[in-house]
């Protein structure tokens, strides 16, 4: 039976490593560096969902045209607003496997949009809805439109309900992180990626709809097609396409945070350095209660934008 990794056991193996040892644990060099980070508390604490009151939140579905299939959303309101509230609006993508239940279920960001406005920060809502388990928030071989599904419906029926949506912001995380980078790509480019494809594309200038604030946690971001996860991309002029470059989010405001023992924190270590951008690499891994620990920061970044009209 393999022994239990316990903190004591890394600190006797450690202090053996000598000073050559520990610099090439912290290049990445010893295998289980993560594990090891974590057993050392060297990925930081994780988040804890503050113990507030959680806002009204609404939810129903659509019939996607964009997407091919019924879609769920929510929208969040901030503690002491009311459904219909004519507030600006931060869209939240979620990361593989999940849906728009998860941004609730799994972070707790009802409670945390609570207090990011009782702290200060002018009040806006949030909007989940469903992007594919594993769409990674881009039009894809069969057709299924993500990006399409926010701008042409989802955006649409936020409008109906009260809410801004002519100037917008987008969080998201993992798969989301990546896909609201790719949102804010878009929004400024007309016709976005699929202009260069001879397709109608995501993009939604002519609306005058555009994000402003784009904030990504662990952006799911890849150097190579080579090193992409399975079914990320429908190959390498698809990756080619909806690649993120620093020249396409000029005109955006944007944070971005990755934890350093994040396996996507060389790639975004390197977007980051031909951005201008709020955040950092910072210690943690790629888990639910580093984005929980982050999730304030990110709130107050994008609310403070909205705010400023």
């Amino acid at each position: 039976m393999t022994p239990r990794l316990t903190r004591r056991r890394v600190l006797l193996s450690l202090a053996g490593l000598g000073a050559a040892g520990i610099g090439g644990l912290e290049a990445g060099v010893l295998p289980g560096r993560t594990r090891v980070h974590t057993a050392l508390g060297l990925t930081g604490d994780d988040g804890v969902v503050p113990d507030v009151p959680a806002g009204p939140v609404i939810s129903g579905t659509f019939e996607s045209a964009a997407r091919r299939t019924t879609v769920g959303w929510s929208v969040v309101y901030p503690h002491g607003r009311r459904p219909g509230a004519a507030l600006p609006v931060v869209l939240v993508l979620h990361g593989r496997g999940g849906d728009h239940t998860s941004a609730i279920n799994d972070l707790g960001i009802d409670k945390y949009l609570t207090e990011t406005v009782r702290s200060g920060t002018p009040p806006f809502a949030l909007a989940t809805v469903d992007g594919g388990r594993d769409s990674y928030w881009h039009r894809r071989a069969t057709g299924e439109d993500p990006q399409r599904m926010l701008t042409a419906e989802l955006l649409p029926l936020l409008a109906k309900r009260g809410l801004l949506v002519d100037r917008y912001g987008v969080l998201g995380w993992s798969m989301g992180g990546y896909g609201a980078l790719l949102a804010a790509r878009e929004s400024g480019q007309p016709g976005g990626a699929d202009r260069e494809n001879g397709q109608q594309g995501g993009g939604d200038r002519e609306s005058g709809r555009r994000v402003v604030a784009a904030g990504a946690l662990s952006p799911a971001l890849w150097a190579t097609v080579g090193d992409t996860a399975p079914g990320a991309f429908d190959g390498a002029a698809d990756f080619a396409a909806y690649g993120i470059e620093p020249g396409h989010l000029e005109n955006v405001a944007l944070r971005i945070d990755c934890g350093r023992d994040d396996p996507f924190a060389g790639a975004v270590r390197d977007l980051r350095g031909g951005l201008t951008a709020e955040g950092g690499i910072q210690p943690g891994a790629h888990t639910a209660g580093y984005w929980r620990r982050m999730l304030p920061e990110q709130l107050r970044f994008l609310g403070g934008r909205l705010g400023n009209r």
